[in-house]
């Protein structure tokens, strides 16, 4: 039995990226399901065996070779017997800079049958062999990790582009489901270039395929995603502001995004242009822009609004410095015969003062 620490945290330890949260992976050759229980190992895999260790809770698999059965990721059927080895299990990763291992305890060469190394060094992104294309998550996953790595210079190799096109043209990419999509996607949007997750998908083709609901962006609307700081709330606003309602809607349901998430983004989208000229409105629409954005209530979802709104260049600080004023008013202040049109009129004295004072 031998342990390999694999993939991700190799790399990023070489790119001097790692971080305390760097999640480490371990290949073990040699072994079985039941020598790894008799350690205290807890399989958790049900497609193919992976265990989490008895103290630390790190997952280690089973060496494996998988082969195509079916469309999708989901398509393979898996080989974890003590024959195979960790050449033939990095053979089946996707990129050659995530097919690179060390001995767990650190000791030793890289183990880097694929040209990984060289890869980082070039900061290049390329395929590990032609069995990338059997699976379509790949395809995400090359697109994010361009975005991840795009401020390090790392750009995906010609090779690795046309065989992600052809995957696109043969079908491979109608299989991925749309958890696993809105997956990725939420991964990129915290990633230092979210706009090139979605360039690399435009280029590839997989955009049209994946989001036919929507109409193809600029790249220069894109860019606005790359804003430092930004929550992944904001940035999927951003990504679709220019989008109808209707099409986020579907969008949303169709990728099964969080409600809140998509209620974001439709509000952006319908109250931009509005918030963009917010005085030159009369009282009654600006009232009616608090409440039918709920801004006066939820305040914490509001602020998301006001920050994706900033983020596209709309000074909304007028707007905040109004909400608070706004709920300012005391409901034991008023005289009780009407409140709801008591409440009403206050607002839109308050609204009205607000404009004469800003102009």
């Amino acid at each position: 039995m031998q342990e390999f620490l694999v993939g991700g945290a190799i790399r990023d330890r070489i790119l001097g990226v790692a971080t305390e949260t760097t999640e480490r992976d371990y290949v073990v050759v040699d072994s079985s399901p039941e020598e790894m229980k008799s350690l205290g190992f807890r399989q958790v895999g049900k497609e193919f065996p992976v265990f989490l260790h008895p103290q630390s809770n790190e997952e280690y698999a089973l060496a494996r070779l998988e082969r195509k059965v079916g469309k999708g990721y989901k398509g393979f059927e898996f080989d974890t017997s003590k024959s195979v080895t960790l050449e033939q299990d990095l053979s089946r990763r996707d990129l050659t800079i995530n097919a690179i291992a060390q001995s767990k305890d650190g000791s030793g060469d890289y183990i880097d049958p694929f040209g990984g190394l060289d890869d980082i060094r070039q900061r290049k992104l390329r395929h590990v062999s032609e069995a990338f294309a059997e699976d379509p998550v790949r395809i995400l996953r090359t697109a994010r990790f361009a975005a991840r790595f795009n401020n390090l210079g790392f750009k995906i190799d010609s090779k690795t582009l046309d065989l992600m096109k052809m995957m696109v043209n043969s079908g491979e990419v109608d299989a991925l489901t749309p958890e696993r999509v809105f997956k990725e996607i939420s991964l990129s949007m915290d990633s230092e270039s979210p706009s090139i997750f979605f360039e690399v998908l435009i280029e590839s083709g997989a955009y049209q395929k994946l989001f036919p609901m929507l109409e193809m962006p600029q790249s220069s609307n894109l860019k606005l995603l790359d804003q430092k700081n930004l929550t992944i709330e904001v940035r999927f606003a951003l990504w679709l502001y220019l989008q109808s309602p209707g099409n986020i809607g579907l969008l949303c349901d169709h990728l099964k995004c969080p409600k809140d998430m998509q209620h974001i983004a439709e509000l952006v989208s319908i109250w931009h242009s509005f918030a963009d000229n917010f005085l030159s409105h009369e009282p009654e629409e600006i009232l009616n822009f608090y409440l039918k954005t709920d801004g006066l209530r939820r305040q914490k979802r509001f602020e998301i609004i006001l920050n994706a709104f900033e983020s596209l260049n709309i000074d909304a600080s007028l707007i905040d410095e109004l909400k608070t004023q706004l709920n300012s008013i005391r409901i034991s202040d008023l005289k009780n015969l009407n409140i709801a049109q008591e409440l009403a009129e206050e607002r839109l004295s308050i609204i009205v003062r607000f404009i004469d004072s800003a102009k």
